[in-house]
């Protein structure tokens, strides 16, 4: 994703945030929420691109039957359970949805220049940095919580089995790296308090409040 592109003058700063599958993006999110942030959420984005009438168009196209539901759309887990399994199919879906994705990112991006209320973009996105969209972000985060929460979180939330989560983690990068790279680190293990106490931290210590 080209920088200057996505940020076509807008002087906000956008933080990037990345961790294991689990760890909770979506709440350190809303905990920057409350310092004016504007919050992208790629996956989220991704399933809009699903709706989209050409982009599912184009996946039933190069799936078939096979991951349609009884109303023919796209089943995501039958989609997810074919990608997961094979590198090639894998990339084959990002080139289909991952423009999608970069264009509707970019899009809100600009959307905030002239909004006040607005101080700052926290960009949510699982496959940030395999995507290369860390290169619009000033700042990347990352959040470390233990596996064991992680896969309880996932069970519960998403039903996924462990075999699940091991084939999504395959196509990733390691945490150790994504650790390693990264600007920062926030515990999400520990209560809603303490999760607000580091982003305060981080707030202040990048001089964004």
């Amino acid at each position: 994703m080209d920088e200057l592109t996505v940020r076509a003058g807008n002087p906000k700063p956008i933080i990037g945030l990345i961790g294991g599958i689990g760890a909770g993006k979506s709440r350190v999110s809303q905990a920057f929420e409350k310092y004016g942030a504007m919050v992208l959420n790629a996956d989220r984005i991704g399933h809009e691109a699903y709706e989209d009438p050409a982009i599912a168009a184009r996946v039933l196209a190069r799936w078939g039957d096979r991951i349609a539901d009884p109303a023919g759309t796209i089943d995501r887990r039958k989609l997810g359970a074919i990608v997961f399994a094979s590198p090639v199919e894998r990339v084959s879906l990002e080139h289909i949805v991952f423009p999608f994705i970069e264009a509707r990112i970019a899009r809100r991006i600009r959307e905030t220049a002239n909004d006040p209320a607005i101080r700052l973009i926290v960009l949510d996105a699982a496959v940030m940095l395999e995507a290369g969209w860390g290169s619009i972000c000033d700042r990347i985060v990352y959040v470390d919580t233990p596996r064991a929460i992680r896969l309880e979180r996932i069970a519960r939330d998403r039903g996924w089995s462990v075999e699940d989560v091991a084939a999504r983690e395959s196509a990733q990068y390691s945490l150790t790296w994504k650790a390693t790279v990264a600007d920062a680190a926030i515990d999400n293990s520990g209560s809603e308090a303490v999760l607000e106490r580091q982003v305060d931290q981080l707030i202040r210590g990048w001089a964004l409040a």
